[in-house]
């Protein structure tokens, strides 16, 4: 199944950074930014989780919920948030299942290896619960004042 944008948001239900779980259908009558990263505590990753913290009360305006997801377990999550005092839910999928079903699991290759990854993409879900926008092959810089426009605008 590809995703796009006007497409029914995958419902998850997955491992929270700080305990507990979090659902997107319970998030349902506010706007959500899921975004897909490859690794905790590296610097893309860091620098665009840092973005949305910087941006969270912004964000929380414009009733939007931050939720980023990667394969890192909870512990190396709850270690990232309290290293750089984010302030955004980060959630485990450490089976990759919703990271395929977002399409954000492909295939990769660095110096001519194949191995599978996070493609680092962005889904704007509305209030109810479609796929407003979406962002493949993102680009740090820019990132999360981008989608916080289309967040405000939406």
């Amino acid at each position: 199944m590809v995703l796009n944008e006007g497409s029914a948001a995958p419902d998850f239900t997955l491992p929270l950074a700080g305990g507990g779980t979090l659902t997107l259908s319970a998030l349902k009558g506010r706007k959500v930014v899921l975004y897909a990263y490859p690794k905790d505590d590296t610097s893309g990753c860091t620098n665009e989780a840092l973005d949305f913290t910087r941006l969270r009360k912004a964000f929380a305006a414009a009733d939007t919920v931050i939720v980023g997801i990667s394969p890192d377990s909870v512990a190396r999550h709850d270690r990232f948030k309290a290293k750089y005092a984010l302030d955004i839910d980060l959630v485990a999928d450490e089976e990759h299942t919703v990271l395929e079903a977002y399409g954000s699991w492909v295939e990769k290759s660095m110096y001519g290896r194949s191995y599978m990854g996070v493609d680092r993409s962005t889904f704007l879900i509305d209030r109810d619960g479609k796929i407003a926008r979406i962002w493949r092959k993102v680009k740090v810089k820019g990132h999360a004042e981008e989608v916080l426009l289309a967040a405000e605008a939406l």
